[in-house]
């Protein structure tokens, strides 16, 4: 089933550009053809298509299908981003797979990537979601300091991830699932002790995501799923 990312459909019976060329001029598809779109905001929608052109595809809405939430809760992933983008990305199409709301990507003491482009990271997001047969886009925010993003509020749980030494609980057994959670995560050089403590003393617990040492976006990737779990 091809799916077609349409958030203005509700104002506007028509695919976006780029849409309506893959839709057109990729699938050939045409006139009196049957689609499935979403609006990315809770809801798929079966189509007809009224009128088509190389650019161009109007269609007319025939059912709405709204799509129960897949999971509970509002789950927020913060990293700070890998140097190597082809990470950055990959954890993107990930964690929508499975499942996220929303994603951060931090500015931290040892970032070694300080600027993220959202716009490619905006279209796998959309790629993933249709791929997953969701009917949910994730938040993508623009890149923020680190102790700028604690500052803000948060009503639900709130974690970090980090590798220094200490007693710390596993996610899973301090999750409490069903609410909203945020979990940060570190960048290639972890947290700064200084970043950990400024945390802490925000309310956030430090939690473990296991024996092993985890790369930046295995590391997120293992925060989004044991939300799910």
């Amino acid at each position: 089933m091809h799916v077609f990312y349409t958030p203005d459909i509700q104002i506007k019976a028509e695919l976006p550009e780029e849409e309506a060329q893959h839709c057109i001029r990729v699938l050939r598809l045409t006139t009196g053809d049957e689609i499935t779109l979403t609006d990315g905001k809770g809801s798929f929608y079966r189509a007809e298509i009224s009128a088509a052109t190389n650019k161009r595809c109007m269609v007319t809405i025939l059912e709405t299908i709204g799509q129960d939430p897949l999971w509970e809760g509002h789950l927020h992933i913060a990293m700070g981003p890998t140097k190597n983008m082809d990470r950055n990305e990959w954890f993107a199409e990930k964690a929508t797979e499975i499942g996220m709301d929303e994603l951060s990507f931090l500015n931290c003491r040892y970032s070694e990537r300080k600027v993220i482009k959202t716009e490619r990271i905006e279209k796998i997001l959309v790629s993933a979601m249709k791929q997953s047969l969701k009917t949910r886009l994730p938040k993508l925010n623009p890149m923020i300091d680190f102790d700028k993003f604690i500052e803000q509020k948060f009503d639900g749980q709130k974690f970090i991830a980090h590798c220094y030494e200490g007693e710390k609980p596993l996610l899973k057994d301090v999750f409490k699932r069903g609410e909203d959670a945020l979990v940060l995560i570190g960048p290639e050089g972890d947290f700064s002790e200084e970043e950990v403590k400024k945390a802490l003393d925000k309310g956030f617990v430090a939690i473990s995501l296991g024996k092993s040492r985890l790369r930046t976006e295995t590391a997120a990737l293992v925060a989004c799923h044991t939300l799910h779990m």
